[in-house]
């Protein structure tokens, strides 16, 4: 899919551009947030947010424009759009479509129906081919709690690392950790630069981060990932220096600041950064989260309760 094809000797290193480029497009017009990604040469991680009240807060007018930034549209709203007065019966069937888009623009399945979609058509396009390009659907997991959410994007940043196909998290191409490394230490070198006086600490936590993935932030500030930027960077760091001991720099013996926090053991959390995906099944979380999902859906048991 992308990398070397050791069969022609080429290099597809161009298609993991696209699909960084197409989910942050996805991301800008969809109500689903990106938290964490990695693209590898033959499969690609995602951490997503559903934002689902924002798609409900959204106009009917904004879900249209939304829609129409990726879709064909409807005679109907066509006709709303250029002024025309609807009859009743025409104003039911309206919000009919614009309530079916609505509830599409923050459905994971259609997000990533028109994700894989693209990728499949460009690549065979470039291939000047016709057929199937994926081998299989998406597989998703739930996330049910913080710590949850916070092992399965280390898990997915240390995708890179874990391959033995970078050292350090700036070498870990086309992952979201690298990103936001990258956009940190340029904020704080412009800021140096221009001699800018110091700014609230939330501004600050908001600038030094890129616009198109969800933010840290903390549990004092709405809407973010409930941690501290810097904290997360230090825990993925420290992380990678642990499942291979052998790694360049200098390896901290102390915990990080996030695990003392959520209370987790340092070996639970290793096992889980390592296997994160054989660990769970359709959800993952702490045992107690597990079993509320799974009498709430009224089956006895889900893969990772014990």
């Amino acid at each position: 899919m992308c990398g070397d094809d050791k069969y022609t000797g080429k290099n597809f290193d161009h298609r993991r551009v696209w699909l960084v480029e197409r989910i942050k497009l996805l991301s800008s017009v969809f109500a689903i947030e990106i938290a964490a990604y990695a693209i590898m040469s033959n499969h690609y991680h995602l951490v997503v947010n559903v934002n689902r009240r924002q798609a409900l807060d959204w106009s009917d007018d904004e879900v249209i424009e939304r829609w129409y930034q990726l879709y064909n549209g409807h005679v109907l709203v066509d006709r709303y759009l250029n002024g025309e007065q609807l009859d009743k019966a025409s104003v039911l069937f309206f919000d009919e479509i614009i309530a079916k888009w609505r509830a599409r623009l923050y459905d994971i399945s259609w997000y990533m129906k028109n994700l894989n979609e693209y990728i499949a058509r460009e690549a065979n396009k470039e291939d000047n081919c016709t057929g199937k390009y994926w081998e299989g659907r998406y597989k998703s997991q739930a996330l049910l709690d913080q710590t949850a959410v916070l092992s399965c994007m280390a898990y997915v940043d240390l995708n890179p690392i874990r391959a033995n196909i970078a050292d350090t998290l700036e070498d870990s191409d086309f992952t979201s950790i690298q990103e936001r490394i990258a956009h940190f230490k340029a904020f704080t070198t412009d800021t140096v630069k221009a001699n800018k006086p110091l700014k609230q600490k939330d501004t600050v936590q908001h600038e030094s981060q890129p616009a198109q993935l969800k933010q840290f932030g903390g549990n004092h500030i709405k809407g973010t990932i409930p941690f501290a930027l810097l904290d997360y960077i230090e825990l993925v760091d420290w992380s990678g220096r642990q499942i291979d001991p052998k790694k360049k720099g200098h390896i901290n013996k102390s915990i990080p600041k996030v695990l003392l926090t959520l209370n987790i053991e340092e070996a639970q959390w290793l096992e889980s950064i390592q296997r994160f995906r054989q660990q769970y099944s359709n959800f993952a979380g702490s045992k107690q989260r597990l079993k509320q999902q799974a009498a709430s859906n009224d089956v006895k048991w889900y893969k990772g309760a014990g």
